[in-house]
């Protein structure tokens, strides 16, 4: 047990609390919504190419914010940030809110999506900045958590709006963080350190440019998906790839001409864990994000489910997720990379089995036959995010903890689209090719999903390997972290 460190922020857990808050209201916003889609549709009487800019222009404007917003904060003050940024979202919550037509409401949620994207890096960071030691760990397990539960939650609550709320109940999605938001911004206006920024105050105008275009060419055509963007504007994916290849050598330039690049890139080549780190967040978030979507349209639009219960169905993976990610906080010390990969293995196994139950069980029983399985694939995830997102933040200097918290949720946003595009496209094309068979859909769907965390798994398998005592990498966790002291702020 380590001893007291006088030097730490008495306040640092309360503060924690603060952010865990604001933090869990950006990513709820991802998912909450879509369940209310058809209401909003109904209720402004507009299209549902429109009404589904609600749910992609949030996600895009959020992916497009977190690297640049994360270096803002490292440069200007994570609390200035972080503040100003929390109280844009309360703003935007309340106009999407009011919005009188679709025209407003996607304008105040890409405003919205800026806020939340320009939160995100600092929650990591300020954890980071704030704990050392075991206890950064057991804070990133609370992150860890926020992380996966808001995802995983996001269907339950908002169909419990829209049930208590009546027709105009898709307002309140967006009411409710105003209350919330407004308690948060006045504690962390009393908790948060004031702390001198890290950096000199200098950005990297073209890293910048280059980063957004590179983001937004790769996102872009999977959130037109719907509308036929895949075979539109199919493009844009080599022309992305291109410009973030161009972003990584001006970076290096800028670097090795003693400048303040946008994303360090040091980051992916000197600093241990956090490229694997990265790529297993962004594979995984494939097949994480888009399940929500399919299971949503199975028990929706295949047995008559109301949103309400759709939400309740996935309820113990939710469940299983917030216990196990608090866990894992305090077990990542100990067991590395092995317990993400006992995590990966757990989820593909509940939702391995649920893709079955669902596909061959009888619609009346299927449900109930899946909550064991979908609750041992929710202490799986907990164990997948909560841990990695320990494992891959741990090293980072903390004068870079904005900027390369924002890289690693960026990961997980693409990943994030790549799975809310691919997995309900399957689903639809499943049902056309079988004559709406929703069962087969569901399964087919979600065994793509398992298929990508097969992906994440060789990742995290390769890494624990290359860690073990023996094989030239075996430096253990607790001690590897020694100089991301806060002093370094």
């Amino acid at each position: 047990m380590q001893p007291p460190d006088d030097s730490l922020d008495p306040n640092r857990w309360r503060a924690l609390w603060v952010t865990l808050v604001a933090g869990f209201m950006t990513l709820l916003d991802v998912t909450i919504v879509a369940v209310a889609l058809p209401s909003m549709q109904q209720g402004l009487h507009t299209s549902p190419a429109s009404v589904q800019w609600v749910v992609s222009g949030y996600a895009l404007a959020f992916a497009l914010t977190l690297v640049t917003a994360g270096r803002i904060g490292d440069a200007f003050g994570r609390r200035r940030v972080f503040l100003a940024a929390l109280a844009a979202f309360v703003l935007c919550s309340a106009a999407a809110g009011a919005a009188p037509g679709i025209e407003l409401l996607v304008a105040a949620r890409l405003a919205q999506g800026v806020a939340a994207g320009s939160i995100a890096p600092q929650n990591s960071a300020l954890i980071q900045q704030l704990f050392r030691g075991a206890e950064r760990g057991r804070a990133f397990g609370l992150f860890g958590a926020t992380v996966g539960v808001s995802s995983a939650v996001g269907p339950v609550v908002g169909g419990l709006i829209l049930a208590l709320a009546g027709p105009e109940g898709w307002r309140w999605i967006f009411y409710v963080n105003v209350p919330v938001g407004l308690l948060a911004l006045l504690l962390g206006f009393r908790l948060l350190p004031r702390v001198a920024p890290g950096g000199r105050g200098r950005l990297d105008p073209v890293g910048v440019a280059l980063l957004g275009a590179g983001i937004l060419a790769l996102m872009l055509p999977l959130v037109l998906a719907e509308g036929g963007g895949l075979t539109k504007v199919w493009w844009l994916f080599p022309a992305g790839a291109l410009v973030l290849v161009a972003f990584a050598r001006w970076e290096r330039r800028v670097a090795r001409r003693g400048g303040q690049p946008l994303l360090e890139p040091g980051l992916l080549t000197q600093t241990r864990g956090y490229a694997t780190g990265a790529g297993l967040a962004a594979l995984y978030f494939v097949g994480f994000s888009g399940v929500w979507l399919v299971f949503a349209l199975f028990f929706q639009n295949g047995l008559g489910y109301s949103p309400l219960m759709s939400g309740l169905a996935v309820t113990p993976f939710a469940v299983g997720s917030a216990v196990a990610a608090a866990v894992a906080g305090r077990l990542v010390e100990r067991l590395g990379r092995l317990l993400t990969v006992w995590g990966l293995v757990a989820v593909m196994v509940g939702l391995g089995t649920t893709a079955l139950l669902l596909w061959l069980a009888p619609s009346g029983s299927a449900v109930w036959l899946a909550a064991p399985a979908l609750l041992l694939g929710g202490l799986g995830s907990g164990c997948v995010i909560s841990p990695n997102i320990t494992m891959t933040l741990r090293d980072v200097p903390v004068r870079m903890a904005g900027a390369a918290g924002g890289a690693l949720q960026t990961g997980q946003r693409l990943g994030g689209a790549v799975g809310t595009a691919a997995l309900p496209g399957l689903f639809y094309l499943t049902l056309n090719s079988t004559h709406d068979d929703y069962h087969e859909a569901v399964a087919l769907s979600v065994g793509t999903g398992v298929a990508a965390m097969l992906c994440a798994l060789t990742v995290a398998v390769r890494d624990w390997h290359r860690d073990r005592p023996g094989n030239g990498r075996g430096c253990p966790p607790e001690t590897s972290h020694s100089h991301t002291h806060a002093g370094q702020n």
